[in-house]
């Protein structure tokens, strides 16, 4: 592999990625940009912190011998190890919850979120923040926060219940914190949230250099995803309040942003990033790994390619594809995609959805593809349904394959297209179905716009750019880091942060 000149003697710089729930665990988009990486530049040397569900989750990613470790930090298995603080300790910590949550809850004191965090991270390194988390004192400090006078929460009379469910979530989801920070090179949090906790501890501790990278807008997504969940509205303000903070910090800290799309640039810089701090970067794909998918299949066919998840909103496809059958008796909807663990009851519901509209016949699940360019193949018309992307993966690697596409007007969607494809409203089965239809009824259109699509592809969104921009990014910021020589590894331990055990991968 070539080595651009300026990159020469950047071998000992040291990456730690921060992952939540992808690489190298899960398969999906944003693990695909990140092995693209590790894979693209293997003179330098890559840790992993990876947040993830249980801690039992398999390494699903073959991991080359320049990744030299991986530490999983599970959000839901067993919490880390350690022991409640004692006296002046306590006192300390209890001091840094009360002004945390006081931030969470009143405008006037968001200022003091950063120092309170800070101080918790400290005690997550001592392994005294998760147990503290964990007892009735904590929950106290909370009841008594919300319940002070002239705080909007208050209006909602929270309950203990209330106290204790929000008191658990938040100690979920700071478990991050007791993962070991980075000591030296540069630390890339590759989505917003819990994943860069790690990161901004790194900085506040070592001056690590902060890298943000946010394929879809993770601050947005906990908006949505947070207005169906079952807790009342006192758990989300915590919890939401939370969220937004750590985006602000996040934003204000990071040496560098590096949105996948314009659309996640509004968001950040709303949220405080300092525009000269962020360079939007798009995510790229090999074309010669995506040629041209070849002939089209005989029955008129949608296909869609992803995880299976509320955010990708299949539900709406399929009401869509409702439509379209209707004008298409013999048209199908082929899903290729997993469904991640939790996601079971999801696509049952799909199904039923399915079912109930008279399609369980002409609309089928078919997993994970061994090659996702089959996926592709399979439509007439590759369809993205989604209400929250950043630049998706599978609409480019469609377009790369040929194939002309149906998509939400979302995240950087318009983007990605340009005028090689069809962009329709959110959650408008009528729209979707119209465009569909549209691009059914006129193979000529359909194979322009497929043949528009890939040259787009090659001239603007090429996995080479990426490599290329990521490097030059790293060593940018490796100059603010002290260099260091990494220790010779064969094999790649993977540790648990919850329990301390190792395992070795590879």
């Amino acid at each position: 592999m070539h080595v651009p000149d300026g990159a020469r003697g950047f071998a000992a710089t040291r990456v730690t990625l921060l992952t939540e729930g992808t690489y190298p665990h899960s398969h999906g988009g944003v693990s695909v940009w990140c092995d693209q990486l590790v894979q693209g530049m293997p003179d330098l040397d890559f840790d992993v912190i990876a947040v993830t569900g249980t801690g039992r989750e398999p390494v699903v990613w073959d991991l080359p011998g320049h990744v030299r470790d991986v530490c999983a930090v599970p959000m839901w298995g067993a919490p880390p190890e350690g022991r409640p603080p004692r006296g002046r300790a306590r006192n300390r910590l209890t001091a840094a919850w009360e002004r945390f949550l006081t931030a969470l809850l009143d405008p006037s004191a968001e200022d003091g979120f950063a120092p309170a965090l800070y101080a918790m991270a400290h005690a997550a390194g001592d392994g005294t923040l998760s147990p503290f988390l964990r007892g009735d004192k904590a929950v106290a400090v909370l009841a008594a926060v919300w319940n002070r006078p002239g705080l909007a929460v208050r209006e909602a009379r929270p309950s203990l219940h209330d106290a204790v469910t929000a008191t658990a979530l938040l100690e979920h989801a700071l478990r991050p914190l007791a993962a070991r920070p980075p000591g030296d090179g540069v630390a890339h949090a590759v989505s917003g949230g819990v994943a860069v906790l790690p990161g901004l501890a790194a900085l506040e501790r070592d001056g690590v250099p902060l890298l943000l990278t946010e394929h879809g807008v993770y601050l947005r997504e906990r908006y949505l995803g947070y207005r169906t969940a079952p807790y009342r509205w006192p758990v989300k303000a915590v919890v939401l309040g939370f969220f937004r903070l750590l985006a602000e910090e996040s934003y204000r800290r990071a040496a560098l942003i590096t949105p996948g799309n314009r659309y996640n640039r509004l968001w950040e810089e709303e949220g405080g990033a300092d525009p000269a701090a962020i360079r939007t970067v798009y995510n790229g794909v090999d074309p010669a790994a995506f040629p041209p998918a070849g002939p089209e299949p005989a029955a008129p066919t949608l296909s869609w390619a992803g995880r299976v998840d509320p955010i990708k909103d299949l539900e709406t496809l399929i009401r869509a594809f409702s439509l379209v059958r209707d004008r298409e008796p013999e048209a199908r909807l082929r899903l290729f995609g997993g469904t991640p663990r939790g996601g079971e009851a999801y696509r049952e519901r799909c199904e039923a959805l399915a079912a109930e509209l008279g399609h369980a016949d002409a609309v089928t699940f078919e997993g994970r593809v061994d090659d996702i360019k089959d996926a592709y193949a399979a439509g007439n018309v590759v369809m993205l349904s989604s209400i929250s992307e950043g630049f998706p993966f599978t609409l480019i690697e469609a377009m790369s394959c040929g194939r002309a596409t149906v998509s939400t007007d979302v995240g950087g969607v318009r983007e990605a297209v340009g005028d090689t494809g069809l962009v329709v409203p959110p959650r408008d089965p009528a729209a979707m179905a119209a465009a569909a239809l549209d691009l059914l009824a006129d193979p000529v259109r359909r194979r322009a716009m497929g043949e528009a699509a890939r040259l787009r592809v090659i001239e603007q969104f090429t996995l080479r750019q990426t490599i290329d921009t990521f490097r030059s990014v790293y060593l940018d910021l490796s100059l603010r880091a002290e260099t260091f020589t990494a220790p010779p590894a064969e094999n790649i331990p993977v540790r648990d942060v919850a329990t301390g055990a190792g395992s070795l991968v590879g």
